[in-house]
C-alpha cells in the first residue's frame, strides 16, 4: 500500500477509535457493567479487551522478542487468554480504564505511523506489517464497538470506514479454513459489495465462479461474526462460497462460535 493510503489507514483507525470513544466516555458507571451480545462480556470488558489488544500491538510493533513470549502463552491457553485479558481490565473503575485505553491507544497509533516501511511485526496469526496491523485494529475496534453499541440499543451510521474491514474480511479467507484444520478452495472468489454511499467495492478477478454479494455492513457484520448470515442480505453463488460464508472470519486467533441467528 502506499505511503497515503498508510496514512488513510492511520487516520481511520484514530477516527473510529474516537467515535467509540464519544459512544462510552459519557456512560455512568453502572452502565458499564451492561451485558453485551458476546456471551459473558459487559461494556467494560470490550473496552478492557481493545486495551489489552492495543497493549500487545505495541509490544509487537516494539519487542518482538518480548511479543513471542507472551503469544506462546497464548497459544498454551487458546480458549481462555482473550477472556483473562479482558476480564483484569474490567475490573478497574471506568474513568480509569477509559484513561488507559486512550492512552494505549495513542501510543499504538504513534508507534504505527512511525514503524519503518515494508517492516513486518508478529501476530496471534500471519505477521503484519504497520499498515496491515493499522487495518486489524480498525476492525477489532469497529466490531467491539457494534457489541457496544448494541447493548446500548444505539444504531450507529455505517462509514466509509467499513471498506478497511471489508478488505481484511476478504484477505482473511483462506485463514478462516486454515484455523479449522481445512483446506481453502484453489480458486479466487469474487466479492461486490455495496458501501454505504451507494458506490460499489469489489474485491477478487470479476469472472471468478464463486461470488459474494451484498451491502458491506452487512458483510462486515458476518466475517466479524456480529450477526448470523441469516439475518443478512449476503448472498453467495457457487457451493465454495456458500460454504465459506458459514465459517468467514476477519480477526485472528481460534475459530469463533458465531452469533445464533435472531429468534433461535
Amino acid at each position: 500500500m502506499s505511503d497515503s493510503g498508510s496514512a488513510e489507514v492511520f487516520g481511520d483507525l484514530h477516527r473510529e477509535s474516537e467515535e467509540l470513544d464519544r459512544l462510552v466516555a459519557p456512560l455512568e458507571p453502572g452502565r458499564w457493567l451492561l451485558a453485551t451480545p458476546s456471551p459473558g462480556w459487559s461494556i467494560a470488558q470490550q473496552i478492557a479487551h481493545l486495551t489489552w489488544t492495543d497493549s500487545a500491538a505495541l509490544v509487537a510493533l516494539t519487542d518482538p522478542g518480548a511479543f513471542a513470549s507472551e503469544s506462546a502463552k497464548a497459544r498454551a491457553a487458546p480458549g481462555t487468554f482473550v477472556d483473562e485479558g479482558a476480564a483484569a481490565g474490567a475490573v478497574l473503575p471506568p474513568a480509569e480504564l477509559l484513561a488507559r485505553w486512550r492512552d494505549g491507544r495513542a501510543r499504538l497509533h504513534r508507534a504505527l505511523r512511525g514503524a519503518p516501511s515494508g517492516a513486518r511485526f508478529p501476530w496471534y496469526g500471519p505477521p503484519m506489517g504497520a499498515t496491515s496491523m493499522a487495518t486489524a485494529r480498525l476492525m477489532e475496534t469497529w466490531a467491539h464497538g457494534q457489541d457496544i453499541a448494541d447493548a446500548l440499543g444505539v444504531r450507529r451510521e455505517p462509514t466509509a470506514r467499513l471498506r478497511h474491514v471489508a478488505w481484511i474480511g476478504v484477505r482473511a479467507r483462506d485463514y478462516a479454513y486454515v484455523v479449522r484444520g481445512e483446506q481453502p478452495p484453489a480458486d479466487p472468489f469474487r466479492v461486490e459489495l455495496t458501501g454505504p454511499g451507494g458506490e460499489l467495492w469489489t474485491y477478487g478477478p470479476e469472472g471468478a465462479a464463486q461470488r459474494v454479494t451484498g451491502p458491506a455492513l452487512d458483510f462486515c457484520l458476518l466475517v466479524t461474526q456480529r450477526a448470523h448470515r441469516a439475518d443478512l442480505a449476503v448472498r453467495a453463488e457457487g457451493p465454495d462460497a456458500d460454504a465459506w460464508l458459514d465459517i468467514a472470519q476477519a480477526f485472528a486467533g481460534p475459530a469463533g462460535p458465531g452469533r445464533a441467528p435472531k429468534g433461535a
